[in-house]
């Protein structure tokens, strides 16, 4: 017995690295899955996992998602918000462009899940939104202006969902991972300059964190055993935030 029989969700950003981990856990748990991603996957979805094109700052996009998976089934029990972008830059680097363009997918695009899944969850009085921000949502970094605003929208967003949408037994919550060994982290300050090792030495734990381990915490959140879980900030990052 899976811990995500029946449930039906949509994870974006799952062409590749955590989401694409996210689609596969959630399938072998059970669950009916639908990645979504701007590109196409490298390898044919498994089992329970449907792939639908899908640009997550696009309105109209996620209503064609959201009406497919409501078409197919009738309803929605989990929404995992994981599409974001990453890009260098200072403040007094950052350009209007780069700036717009991260805060359009990584918080516009938050936005827009949660406003499309909301009105089927409320009518169902059930449902779980996941929303990865990352450790830049909780402190304060340098090198990643933009990338940091948005991840601490995200944060902020996820607290005021839940506090509108637990009523209706609707549970909200935000994931904050550290370094993960993905291509994004490729594209970090502290990989680009070199420094990945140093950095990593003031991890608790010493390491960088794997794709399955954020994948799990998501399950986790996804699941009813965390029926008692909203308004939560959820840190996976081998205890690099103090």
């Amino acid at each position: 017995m899976g811990r995500l029989d029946d449930k039906i969700a949509i994870i974006t950003g799952a062409a590749r690295g955590q989401g694409a981990c996210e689609a596969a856990l959630f399938a072998t748990e059970g669950a009916t899955v639908y990645a979504t991603d701007v590109i196409e996957p490298a390898e044919a979805p498994g089992d329970g996992v449907t792939f639908l094109h899908h640009d997550v700052a696009n309105e109209a996009a996620w209503a064609a998602v959201v009406d497919a998976v409501m078409a197919a089934h009738g309803r929605v029990d989990v929404l995992v918000n994981n599409a974001g972008i990453f890009r260098n830059g200072r403040l007094t680097e950052t350009t209007l462009a780069d700036y717009q363009q991260i805060i359009a997918v990584n918080q516009v695009g938050v936005f827009l899940g949660m406003k499309a899944v909301a009105p089927h969850m409320r009518a169902a009085g059930r449902g779980s939104i996941v929303n990865v921000s990352s450790l830049a949502g909780m402190e304060g970094t340098v090198g990643a202006f933009a990338y940091g605003a948005s991840k601490w929208a995200v944060r902020g967003m996820s607290k005021n969902a839940a506090q509108e949408l637990g009523r209706y037994g609707v549970r909200v919550n935000s994931v904050h991972p550290g370094f993960i060994e993905t291509e994004m982290m490729s594209q970090t300050p502290a990989v680009t300059s070199g420094k990945l090792d140093k950095v990593l030495r003031t991890v608790p734990l010493g390491r960088a964190g794997t794709v399955t381990e954020v994948a799990n915490l998501v399950v986790f959140l996804a699941s009813d055993e965390s029926a008692y879980c909203t308004n939560g900030e959820f840190v996976v990052d081998g205890g690099l935030h103090r």
